[in-house]
């Protein structure tokens, strides 16, 4: 069933099923009809020669010179042009797909003053499985992603390059092949392609949903180091955290629990510290307070996927142009900084519970380094130096982008939100994120190994899925391949489907 755009209701998980998944869509009739009413007013607006930036006017520092009735259509391919100046390798086709899904829904508001044709086209592009190639670099995050939307728009002449069927062609080529027509640009088009920050909204939605299933499997991977390092379990008793009142620690204590339901550690016949170290201890409020940055961040993207996203905006209602700046990246990109520093904690939380799963004086009797010949072999020595790198690495990364502004064009844009770069950053971090989770899972499901006692359903189920990828390391081996082959499988979510199935859901 196609997903309906109508300027509203786009959230994380219809986004992903749209960019990653192929899923169809529709513009609503409704929606269509409001870039008619208002493509009619622009339209007279300018037949009355009426004085509307981006339209008739220049852009930018530019915006103070007056084009003529020839120059206006000229102008619009010429904007095109001049603004696809990224550079760099491809943006992933997901989040191509994920901006043209943004765009859409901006034009649906009927504020944006673009032909029809051009949003029927976006529309048709996605269906259809035509997405340009968008270099990775190039914008700053305010009037937009102009570099990258130019690149999307500049399909709209025939020009560029997209992928389809698998391969990368030429834009006309790949249209011609698809059945879709080449609308051309007139007046105001082109620019309301390109203004407004799409691509890394579309970016920081598909990275918050992944995130979120990231955090799921981070609370599983506790619960099996807390079962192998015989953890005092009073702290994850939702009732302490019910008491303090965060929701994000309240939802992480319930799920750890949830997987550790059914073990033997809860009879209380194993002997427990009084209490745990902090990285133990303290795991639901520092998972937790990264669960509630994430949903301050996920209602501030989905609001900006829902909003007109332009500039300059066009009201029929009033007859009225009004210019502001409603492309600034900046309600996104400090949002999605705090995402950076809080997947990072929670990467930190985790390597310092495979130190006390390695070290010999902190592993509650589990053999030094998880090998059982150590001195002779060293175990998982080496796999904590590749979890640290990869700390560093996110640390380095977490610095926010949103307090990196660069003036450009003349002053005239002198704060910008450098969004992209945190988007982009965000993409490292996530994918560092998951190589170390990997590491603590693989960790873990070694010490469990040498417990003796009948660990969560959850827990256990988890460990069952680890050893169908990674064998018990009886004996020293390098490890890339197995660190490689965790990574993969945390990304493929395996783990937390399977432990959902049999422990029920994890919130």
């Amino acid at each position: 069933m196609a997903i309906v755009l109508d300027g509203s209701g786009l959230t994380l998980e219809k986004m992903v099923r749209v960019a990653r998944h192929g899923e169809q869509v529709e513009l609503h009739p409704a929606a269509l009809d409001r870039i008619k009413v208002c493509r009619a007013m622009l339209e007279e607006k300018i037949k009355a020669r009426e004085v509307m930036y981006g339209v008739n006017t220049g852009i930018g520092e530019l915006s103070e010179i007056a084009l003529n009735d020839e120059q206006v259509e000229q102008f619009q391919r010429y904007l095109i042009y001049n603004h696809a100046a990224g550079m760099g390798e491809p943006m992933p086709v997901e989040y191509v797909r994920g901006a043209m899904v943004g765009r859409i829904n901006v034009h649906a508001h009927g504020n944006s003053g673009c032909r029809p044709e051009i949003t029927m086209t976006l529309v048709e592009m996605l269906n259809k499985g035509v997405t340009p190639v968008v270099a990775q670099k190039g914008s700053v995050g305010a009037c937009g992603d102009l570099a990258p939307m130019s690149q999307i728009a500049l399909l709209m002449m025939g020009e560029g390059e997209a992928f389809y069927n698998g391969g990368r062609l030429p834009g006309r080529t790949a249209l011609e092949r698809a059945g879709i027509p080449i609308p051309g640009l007139k007046a105001r088009d082109g620019l309301a392609c390109i203004n407004g920050s799409n691509l890394l909204t579309a970016m920081s939605a598909i990275q918050l949903f992944d995130i979120d299933l990231w955090l799921k499997q981070a609370e599983i991977a506790c619960a099996m180091t807390l079962e192998a390092l015989y953890a005092n379990l009073k702290p994850y008793d939702v009732r302490v955290h019910e008491a303090r009142g965060f929701p994000g620690a309240i939802r992480s204590a319930r799920a750890i629990m949830k997987c550790i339901e059914g073990s033997d550690l809860l009879s209380g016949k194993h002997k427990m510290k009084v209490q745990d170290a902090y990285s133990m201890r303290s795991s639901p409020q520092v998972i937790g307070a990264a669960h509630d940055a994430i949903a301050y961040a996920k209602a501030q993207v989905e609001t900006e996927l829902n909003g007109v996203g332009d500039n300059p905006i066009f009201l029929p209602q009033y007859k009225l142009t009004l210019t502001g700046a409603n492309f600034q990246g900046s309600p996104v990109s400090l949002p999605m900084d705090m995402v950076s520093a809080a997947v990072t904690m929670v990467c930190v939380l985790s390597e310092r519970r495979l130190n006390r799963l390695t070290n010999p004086n902190l592993s509650v009797g589990l053999p030094a380094f998880l090998s059982k010949g150590a001195g002779m072999m060293s175990g998982f020595m080496l796999s904590q130096y590749t979890a640290d790198m990869l700390i560093v690495e996110q640390r380095i990364l977490s610095m926010p982008g949103s307090i990196q502004s660069i003036p450009a064009a003349a002053d005239q844009e002198d704060f910008v939100s450098m969004g992209m770069n945190t988007a982009l950053k965000n993409h490292q971090i996530l994918d560092n994120a998951r190589g170390i989770l990997g590491i603590e899972f693989m960790a873990a499901a070694q010490g469990l190994d040498f417990r003796e006692f009948t660990p969560g359903l959850g827990v256990d189920t988890a460990r069952k899925v680890i050893r169908r990828h990674v064998s018990h390391l009886d004996e020293d081996r390098p490890l890339y391949p197995d660190h490689d082959k965790m990574k993969s499988l945390v990304q493929s979510c395996e783990i937390l489907e399977e432990v959902e199935k049999a422990a029920g859901s994890l919130g």
